[in-house]
């Protein structure tokens, strides 16, 4: 830790398979989520109760079934950013000269399949334009359709449930059919 109010927030490795087709990118874990080993781990996340209900990964199960099931449906977690100083778990909070993304160009060059990234809220998208999609070269900037999706976490709550979840059904169109 650099200092007693800052607390070094690190993200989890990707969770992707070989023929991903689809990555989901968070900004970086909740203080719940690094607590619990689980990429959004907060009880009132809205983003398993999207995957449930889109992919058939809801919070019901296990973790490592949820993860399981958006891989077989070709769909990937990440986390825009790889480490960064945030105090508490809002992403309004993260202290922007702290910022530092992750390999998201390798991950992407290793992961030829990917045609979509989907950014799960504004911060999100903000640290990907600011810190990854200037190093993205113009055949992998052509190949990724970025998706701009209102965050899943329980401090949006200016977006009703039913419009946040019409936006992110748009996901469907990015992934293989249920095997």
């Amino acid at each position: 830790m650099s200092s007693s109010r800052h607390n070094r927030v690190e993200s989890f490795p990707p969770q992707v398979a070989p023929d991903c087709m689809l990555l989901i990118l968070g900004t970086v874990p909740s203080l719940r989520s690094l607590e619990l080993r689980q990429s959004y781990g907060h009880r009132f996340n809205l983003f398993w109760p999207f995957m449930g209900e889109l992919f058939d990964a809801g919070p019901e199960l296990a973790y490592a079934e949820r993860i399981a099931r958006l891989q077989r449906r070709g769909v990937g977690i990440w986390d825009v950013l790889q480490q960064c100083e945030r105090p508490g778990s809002l992403d309004s909070s993260i202290v922007r000269e702290s910022e530092v993304a992750n390999d998201i160009p390798g991950l992407l060059r290793t992961h030829a399949g990917i045609r979509a990234i989907a950014l799960n809220g504004s911060r999100a998208w903000q640290s990907f334009r600011r810190h990854v999609q200037p190093r993205l070269d113009p055949v992998l900037r052509e190949r990724v359709t970025l998706l701009d999706l209102p965050s899943t976490s329980p401090a949006n709550a200016s977006m009703p449930r039913a419009a946040k979840f019409a936006r992110w059904q748009e996901l469907l169109r990015w992934v293989g059919r249920p095997s």
